[in-house]
This record gives C-alpha cells, sequence and structure tokens, in this order.
C-alpha cells in the first residue's frame, strides 16, 4: 500500500519503518527540514534501538521518501497516518494545535483527489477530539463528509520508547477506530503478518482506550512504589513482594476486579486498606494513591445514589441484592447496605430482595453491623422477587445473582431500571435502562 506518514517523530519513524519493512510505500512528512534529511539519507531522527538499520534498509530498497511537500504526498499515497504531537498547555488541556494544522492540510489536498483517500490518526487525543476537531477540519477543508468523499479511523499506538520496534511488531492488541468499513479494511491490510488481536471498535471508544491504557501503566508504577515505601520502612523486601503479588496470575495479574460497576466492600477489602493507611502512617510513609482508593470508592456510592434518585419519579424503589456481592450474606461495609440507608433515610418507600440474606439469620459481626447502619432492615426485606418488581418505580440490581438477569424483561413499561452491575441491558432502546458507568 501507498501511505503517506505526518509527523516524523518517535511514533511517526516508527511506525514508516516499520510499515516499510512490511513492504509498503512510504513518502514521510515534516515541515522540519533536518528530520526530512535524515530519513532520506536513511539515518533515524531519533534514539531507538533498531530504528536506524531499518530505516537505511528502507531506504535502500526505495520504500521510503521524506518530504515537506502534503500535496505530493497526498497525492501519491492512498492512505495517511496522523502522527503529530499533542503536547500539554500549562493547565494540563491538551494541545490539538498541530493535529488541526494537518487535517486542514490534508483535507485540502484531498478534495484535489478523485480516488478513495483514508485518513488515520495515531496521535493520542481524548475522547470527543475526533469528533468535534479533526473530523470537521477535514470535512471543512475538504468540502466532503466523512465516510463518503473520504475515510477516517483512529489507529492509537502502545510503544514503549527504548521497545518500539518490539511493542509495534507483536502487539497484544491491535485498535482500530472505525468510522468506515474501507478505511478499517486497509488498516487491517497494512496490519497483515502482524500477531495481535484487531480490536474494531467506535472512535470514541478508541481515543478512551488509549487514556486507559496509559493511566492504567500510571496508576501500577505508582501502587508499587507506594507499597515498595510501606516495605522498606518495615523492613521488608518491596521487590519480594510486588514479585509474588504478580505471580498471581487469576486475581492479580488479570480481568478480574477491572469491569466498571459499584463501590468494593466486604469484610475484607475496606478494612484491610484502613490498616495499611494506618501503618503508613506509623512509619512516617506517606500514601496519596491508597488515600485516594477511599475517596474514590465513597464516590462511587455517591455517584450511585445520584443516579437512582435522579431516576426516581415517585418514591417508590426496589432494590435487588443488598451482600457486597452474590452468593454470600456478607452485609459488612456492603456499599448497597449504604445506598439502602441513604434511601431510606430520604423518605424513599424502600423494598429489598437479596436471597441469601435473612434478618433472623444475621448473627455477629453482620448483625452488628445491620444495627448500627440500618437497623430498620427487617421490615424493609421481603422474601419474593416479584414484590420488589411490583412494588418499585425504579428497580435497583445491586449485585450480580443470576436470577437478576430474568428480571430485566420483566419489568413493567413505565419502570425504570439502575444496573449498578452491569448483569444486562436489554432495556436500553427503550430508554428505561440505566448503568452506573456505561
Amino acid at each position: 500500500m501507498d501511505v503517506s506518514i505526518f509527523g516524523i517523530g518517535y511514533v511517526g519513524a516508527v511506525t514508516a519503518a516499520c510499515l516499510a519493512s512490511g513492504g509498503h510505500s512510504i513518502v514521510a512528512v515534516d515541515p522540519n527540514p533536518v528530520k526530512v534529511k535524515l530519513l532520506n539519507d536513511g539515518k533515524a531522527p531519533i534514539v531507538e534501538a533498531g530504528l536506524p538499520e531499518m530505516l537505511a534498509e528502507a531506504r535502500s530498497k526505495g520504500l521510503l521518501n521524506a518530504t515537506d511537500s502534503v500535496g505530493s504526498a497526498i497525492a501519491g499515497t492512498d492512505l495517511s497516518i496522523i502522527c503529530v504531537g499533542t503536547p500539554s498547555l500549562s493547565n494540563g488541556k491538551l494541545d490539538l494545535a498541530y493535529v488541526k494544522t494537518v487535517c486542514e492540510q490534508v483535507g485540502l489536498e484531498i478534495a484535489k483527489k478523485s480516488t478513495y483517500h483514508s485518513v488515520v490518526i495515531r496521535s493520542t487525543m481524548l475522547p470527543g477530539s475526533m469528533a468535534e476537531v479533526v473530523i470537521p477540519t477535514l470535512e471543512q477543508a475538504s468540502g466532503m463528509v466523512a465516510g463518503e468523499g473520504f475515510g477516517v479511523a483512529i489507529y492509537p499506538e502502545f510503544l514503549r520508547e527504548s521497545t518500539a520496534i518490539q511493542d509495534y511488531m507483536n502487539p497484544s492488541v491491535i485498535v482500530l477506530g472505525k468510522l468506515d468499513e474501507r478505511t478499517i479494511d486497509r488498516l487491517k491490510e497494512l496490519n497483515a503478518g502482524i500477531p495481535g488481536d484487531v480490536r474494531v471498535v467506535s472512535i470514541g471508544t478508541a481515543e478512551a482506550i488509549k487514556y486507559a491504557n496509559n493511566c492504567w501503566h500510571a496508576a501500577k508504577i505508582v501502587f508499587s512504589n507506594e507499597i515498595g515505601n510501606i516495605c522498606k520502612a518495615a523492613g521488608i523486601d518491596g521487590h519480594e513482594v510486588m514479585d509474588v503479588v504478580c505471580a498471581d496470575k487469576r486475581l492479580n495479574i488479570s480481568p478480574a476486579y477491572m469491569k466498571p460497576g459499584m463501590a468494593f466492600g466486604g469484610s475484607c477489602l475496606p478494612k484491610d486498606l484502613r490498616a495499611l493507611r494506618y501503618k503508613a502512617i506509623s512509619l512516617d510513609v506517606a500514601t496519596p494513591m491508597l488515600r485516594a482508593l477511599q475517596e474514590s470508592n465513597a464516590l462511587q456510592v455517591d455517584r450511585a445514589f445520584d443516579i437512582i434518585t435522579s431516576r426516581a419519579t415517585t418514591r417508590k424503589i426496589g432494590l435487588l441484592g443488598l451482600s457486597f456481592k452474590s452468593g454470600t450474606d456478607d452485609l459488612r461495609e456492603s456499599p448497597l447496605v449504604e445506598v439502602a440507608e441513604r434511601l431510606f433515610g430520604k423518605g424513599y418507600d424502600l423494598k429489598i430482595f437479596d436471597a441469601n440474606v435473612s434478618y433472623s439469620r444475621l448473627t455477629g459481626a453482620n448483625l452488628s453491623f445491620i444495627r448500627q447502619h440500618i437497623p430498620h432492615l427487617e421490615e424493609l426485606l421481603v422474601e419474593d422477587v416479584n414484590e420488589v418488581m411490583s412494588h418499585g418505580d425504579v428497580i435497583v440490581i445491586g449485585n450480580s445473582d443470576p436470577r437478576f438477569r430474568n428480571v430485566l424483561g420483566e419489568v413493567e413499561d413505565g419502570k425504570s431500571v439502575v444496573d449498578l452491575v452491569r448483569i444486562g441491558s436489554e432495556l436500553r432502546t427503550a430508554g428505561r435502562y440505566e448503568g452506573l458507568c456505561w
């Protein structure tokens, strides 16, 4: 394929080299004459292991040329990949000036073509940037409609400095944000022979995936450092601790606990998080991330309460599930108990069903917790799920008990469902379903 790449920086140079190694013909575009000359001399504009050799080979085979001419690059290629920088402004806002400028230039040139041209973004941009900046700019400059007169996609990069070529050639996942099928087909052709799970998603989803990845990496680093700092102060080797933590691929390094939903609760996580923070304070070790975990968890309960009450057109609410997760009767620090307590305290007419919870069977710490937080629970609990369904004008699904899956199809007209665990979304098209964070 004939491909033009805009921006001969880190991502652009690596993308150009890797595509050329696959036999594609690359035109690299940059307004900086120094970068253009370096590439045309077969030299790398950045320090990256293996890149100089790949660029030199691409030049020797005639598969790579660099220019500052946008017009010639667009005229001679079928697909353009935009890799220009998106730096931060002083207030933290992302600066899309370079992206917008290139889109204006590309749009003016594709207007002159009679063939279908695809414009693909690799620059890192916040969700909404494609819809609010890229596509309108291209459409205005070209006078055409995206997806009809020309193609658009976003193809986020997941390249680490010093291992970028290996990351490009051996990805775990290839993410393609789709507007039109033709452009996606071209991107699949570009990646033919490269291993990796190809995920075609919406454009906004692709934008968000990139940020979720980078913020997750930042979170892992900060978490490991805070644990390490506590361990050192306690005379323990933090590396040994984290080595064993990472050896658990079932819970720790896995999809477990990685689905957006309700706040954590139960007898372990809240208690142990508080205890470790107390220990850190006693050792004079600051743990702002661990502190923020508690704060953020509390905000998720607030969010659930606000969504439920915003959906309530009357005071009648039915809550399905009270324990912090299905398959247990443990109510200790269940976020659903807190939600129920708030609803009851605000005067809502609440009925609760949980097949695993019976007030008469509560004992010990479980009973003590309920007496302290929601002493009226016995009056609110019912033994028949249908009683909750008929009572509530808002039905809240609080945990993932499998029997609640059938409930969604039985909700009467005029009633709403608030799903805190994403048990299903069958009512979404009717506008009667709302998830907690989806």
